[in-house]
């Protein structure tokens, strides 16, 4: 690595099962600009080593004996500095995994997605990018669509108080799924505009990622199914 290059995506490795972290383990460090540092069995070993392990993105199985992939999300999230979380699921619809996304995982993805997949997975909620994969964000959403009411069935929820109208048009279109091209032209604006419009909707909702803003748009009641 060249000495300007940025430093390696530091990649914890969470999964109950010790082969796959063994695959997860070659597939990463084979990256130039990835490398693992460290993994455990389960969610309770994973909170114990991440309290004395530097991670920026952790891969974490959801289904594991002891404490689960959500719980061991939550209590990680609810740090001083968390990484950020991927979860991964065997089932194509695992409630675990969407439970795991409102607890603040950023993105979720399938143990059988293909190596480059999981790799631009990585590389993408580093950027702060979370939506991973269409097919993956269309779940998501239509998992949300079909949820009955959340308690918030208008828009009124506190964590919009603070948007502009603009801004509050942004946060439906993300959570329509709409991406920031495809916003911009619906709006008839410069990309660029989206952009720092979706910059600061994160920072006024405190949400992590676009993923986070999809679950408050329907969580809100700013769109429904």
């Amino acid at each position: 690595m060249s000495p300007d290059a940025p430093a390696p995506i530091r990649v914890f490795l969470v999964d109950d099962q010790q082969m796959v972290r063994a695959g997860f383990r070659m597939l990463v460090d084979s990256q130039d600009d990835m490398t693992v540092v460290g993994e455990a069995g389960d969610g309770g070993e994973a909170l114990e080593r991440l309290a004395v392990t530097t991670a920026d993105v952790v891969l974490m199985d959801v289904r594991m004996p002891r404490l689960d992939g959500v719980e061991t999300t939550r209590r990680l999230l609810a740090t001083d500095t968390p990484p950020r979380v991927i979860v991964l699921t065997t089932f194509d619809l695992d409630e675990y995994a969407f439970a795991a996304i409102r607890a603040g995982a950023s993105a979720f993805l399938l143990k059988d997605a293909a190596p480059p997949d999981l790799l631009g997975a990585v590389r993408a909620v580093m950027a702060g990018d979370a939506v991973v994969a269409p097919s993956t964000t269309r779940r998501l959403l239509d998992h949300f669509a079909a949820l009955p009411d959340p308690g918030t069935p208008t828009a009124s929820d506190d964590r919009l108080a603070g948007l502009t109208e603009r801004e509050v048009e942004v946060l439906t279109l993300i959570a329509r799924g709409m991406s920031n091209t495809e916003i911009a032209a619906d709006l008839v604006v410069a990309e660029t505009t989206v952009k720092t419009h979706v910059g600061r909707i994160l920072a006024k909702t405190g949400s992590r990622d676009r993923v986070q803003l999809v679950v408050l748009g329907y969580e809100s009641g700013l769109v429904t199914a």
